[in-house]
This record gives C-alpha cells, structure tokens and sequence, in this order.
C-alpha cells in the first residue's frame, strides 16, 4: 500500500505546528516535510493553485446563534419565597400587624387532607361567601405536605395544596376578591396555612 503524498496547505500547516512546539531536553526537533512541487496539469499545461496558508485563511464569524448560549438556571423559588417577593397592596400597619400575628382571622377553611377536586370549588366558595358578609381576614389552612425543594432537577409533586391555593386565589372570579396573600403566623398555621386579606365589597 503506497504513502499518499501531503498536500502543500498540509505541509504549511505542519510549518506552525512545528514552530510553535518545544522539543524535549535532549531531543531534536524532527524536521519538517518538504514542499514538493505540484505536478503542472498535463492537459492545459499549467501549475495548479496552491492553497493559502492557515494563517491567511479568511475568518468566519458564525453568527450569535452558532455560539453556545450561556448556561442559565431560573430557580422561582418555594411558593413561600414567591409571596415574599409580592408587592404589599394593603394598609402597610395592617399588614405588619397580620404578618406578625396580631390580627385575628374572622373565619378559616380547612383544606388539609382534600383532593385537588374536592378543595378548589370549597376555596372558591369560601372567599366568595366571606366577602360578601364583609370579612376582611380569613384563613385557609392547606397543611404544609412535603418539603418543597426549589434545586431538585426532578418534578415532584410536593404540598400539592400549599402551591395550589395561591395559584387558585390568582384566577378570574375570585381574584377581583383577593387583596393579599401571605403565610399565616405560626400561631395560625405558619408553613401550612395561608392569610388572605379581602378586598371590601363594593
């Protein structure tokens, strides 16, 4: 089996490489292959184009979308932490006050132990029902289920209530009734129970 022959732009190549290695102590540096002329072309007689060197190649710029997007994680957090970050829309004093467990729920909802069936339309019917008799606090207690984990790679379906009823008071036809929400002091629940602060009727 015969050696193929390397191309000039190989040979160029080998130049660079060469001059940028060190050789080891007490070694030579191997010497580079010699560039052979190129054949001319028998039928029109002329010399074949040779090919740039490496270093006068041109240059692409493969564009934005060739590079890879940098790595970046969107942790929302606990559901906790997500009401944390929340606006306060109520009397700031009234909040502190609710926020630090002076202010006593007028009516409370125990969802602990319900299905996602059973406790959305009781939910629904409870904030409805208590606005409409002009209660401005009550307290909905979902139980705190499993510890939620914002850094687990892997959806798990943990205190499925405790994430579910903020999402459900956020719907149309009970939200316009909503005015905060927040977890409840730990003499109210803490972790497993919720504040919900109602809007006055009009």
């Amino acid at each position: 089996m015969s050696r193929r022959r390397l191309r000039p732009d190989e040979i160029e190549l080998w130049h660079l490489v060469a001059k940028s290695a060190e050789p080891l102590p007490g070694h030579h540096a191997p010497a580079p292959p010699k560039a052979k002329t190129p054949a001319p072309d028998r039928a029109s007689g002329r010399q074949p184009e040779r090919m740039p060197p490496p270093d006068r190649l041109a240059s692409f710029d493969l564009g934005a979308g060739a590079r890879p997007a940098p790595e970046h994680h969107d942790f929302r957090g606990t559901t906790s932490d997500q009401l944390s970050r929340e606006p306060v829309r109520m009397d700031s004093k009234a909040f502190t006050r609710m926020k630090r467990g002076k202010l006593v729920p007028e009516a409370r909802l125990d969802l602990h132990g319900m299905t996602l069936d059973q406790a959305h339309p009781q939910l629904v019917r409870f904030i409805l029902t208590s606005q409409m008799r002009g209660m401005r606090l009550v307290l909905v207690i979902t139980g705190k289920g499993l510890r939620e984990d914002p850094h687990d790679p892997m959806p798990r379906r943990r205190g499925v209530l405790k994430t579910q009823v903020p999402q459900w008071l956020r719907l149309p036809g009970v939200a316009q009734a909503v005015l905060q929400i927040t977890e409840a002091h730990n003499r109210h629940g803490g972790g497993g129970a919720y504040y919900v602060y109602l809007r006055k009727r009009r």
